[in-house]
């Protein structure tokens, strides 16, 4: 008799709005999650609400004029993008760097990529609840940050590099410094391993949780850590060396599962590979000037169009340029790796639970403003 008044168990779908702000969404990113119960039907991230028209600005402005707009795009890495940039230039415009130079925007490049993986890896642990890693990781942040600071003159948004070499040389108290700043962060490690990497919650929240297979990746376009930590070595660094990077000799660290757990792990391993490239940068740096004095004033590529791909913080990225001869772009079309390492959220947040899209997201390390360019 019981059974003739129990209501009918009904399915129901609902939708949740997952940003536009939120603190886990790093930026303005929404993603619109459809829901049955606690786990997740549908995924499908809303991107555009802080679009600056960055390549816009690249074809109404000359190639230096658009200098200052290259570390803008992706902030937290934006001396690696600036670094591109004038690579890209001076390999379309036929451009000399004296030695010193490339030695010097390496050692540069690399210390902002250990900047970005720190704060990567503070917010995305305060993400999952742990607040102490997060005051560790920015602790040795700021001591990159004041180095940077001491010779570009800025902490996050740099334009450092020049067409023909960088706007300022290092000194002996730049290279002493630098030691000791590598020093110190290697001695940090037995403190994240403790805080994080053993921490058994920590294990928990990410093991098996967000997985990428090798497909999905290539379907999206996945490159970076994320790509590398589902067993791909993948690094423009190696496939296609610019700059000095064929004369060291780095690993590429490799996950196995493509989970969160490998996509942490990669990245913590990549940023002893930095200090490893830094080091040995430091070891090797040669004497002479630091600027190419005859680069021209005004840059004039020939008519012509160039691709220029190196490895940010984030993964393959690339700049498009179209030359009619003038001192402004035809065509400036920037190619950013995380519009792809977003999208795959398509696809790997479907089944899983709603408690983990934080923990997933974060693993994937986007940052907004590069895709609302």
């Amino acid at each position: 008799m019981a059974d003739q008044f129990r209501e009918p168990i009904v399915e129901r779908v609902y939708t949740l709005n997952l940003g536009p702000q939120h603190p886990s969404t790093h930026g303005v990113l929404r993603v619109l999650l459809d829901l049955d119960g606690e786990f997740i039907v549908k995924a499908d991230p809303v991107i555009g609400y802080g679009h600056r028209g960055h390549e816009k600005m690249g074809e109404n402005r000359t190639y230096k004029q658009f200098l200052p707009n290259a570390s803008r795009m992706d902030y937290l890495s934006g001396l690696l993008y600036n670094h591109g940039f004038v690579l890209a230039v001076e390999k379309f415009a036929g451009i000399e760097v004296p030695e010193r130079a490339k030695y010097i925007r390496t050692v540069c490049a690399e210390l902002n990529r250990i900047s970005s993986h720190l704060l990567w890896f503070g917010t995305y642990v305060m993400d999952l609840g742990g607040f102490t890693p997060f005051l560790y990781a920015f602790d040795d942040r700021e001591h990159i940050l004041d180095i940077l600071d001491r010779v570009s003159g800025s902490r996050l948004t740099y334009s450092y590099c020049r067409f023909g070499g960088v706007c300022q040389d290092v000194d002996a108290q730049f290279v002493d410094t630098t030691r000791s700043f590598l020093k110190r962060f290697r001695s940090r490690y037995h403190d994240y391993d403790n805080l994080v990497t053993k921490n058994v919650i920590f294990i928990h929240r990410t093991r098996g949780v967000g997985v990428i297979t090798v497909d999905q990746a290539r379907q999206f376009g996945v490159t970076g850590p994320n790509l590398r930590a589902c067993g791909i070595p993948y690094d423009m660094r190696k496939i296609e060396p610019y700059e000095i990077y064929d004369r060291f000799d780095f690993e590429i660290p490799i996950g196995t599962k493509g989970d969160a757990l490998d996509r942490y792990r990669v990245r913590l391993e990549e940023m002893e590979q930095s200090c490893r490239i830094i080091e040995k940068a430091l070891d090797r740096m040669p004497g002479g000037p630091f600027w190419n004095e005859a680069a021209a004033f005004k840059v004039r590529p020939p008519k012509g169009e160039i691709y220029f791909g190196f490895e940010s913080a984030r993964g393959q990225t690339g700049y498009y340029l179209v030359s009619d001869g003038t001192p402004y772009p035809y065509r400036c079309h920037i190619r950013v790796p995380s519009y792809g390492n977003l999208h795959v959220l398509t696809e790997v947040l479907r089944g899983t639970m709603v408690a983990d899209a934080i923990s997933i997201l974060g693993s994937i390390d986007v940052v907004i403003p590069e895709i609302d360019r």
